[in-house]
């Protein structure tokens, strides 16, 4: 789970209007800070495989969001991975 400051910056950083939590590209960025942490701790827990599924779960879930995003407003696809720097 993402710290309550924290989770307040990456929303702040991406939010579209002042009280946006919910659109795509907020939730991109949370799903990335969690995937971020979560590689983070597969180097010191390399055996702790449930926690990798739920990796490959917000993974999953990260791709659905971006593809949506890029089907409907391709301009804003790119800010984000731009952003994010999850592309090449």
């Amino acid at each position: 789970m993402l710290a309550t400051q924290k989770k307040t910056n990456v929303i702040a950083r991406f939010r579209t209007h002042d009280t946006d939590t919910g659109s795509p590209e907020v939730q991109i960025a949370i799903l990335s800070e969690r995937i971020g942490e979560l590689t983070e701790h597969f180097k010191t827990h390399s055996k702790d495989h449930a926690s990798r599924r739920g990796l490959l779960m917000l993974v999953s879930k990260r791709r659905r969001l971006l593809d949506y995003l890029k089907a409907h407003d391709s301009d804003r696809y790119r800010d984000v991975i731009g952003k994010l720097g999850i592309r090449k």
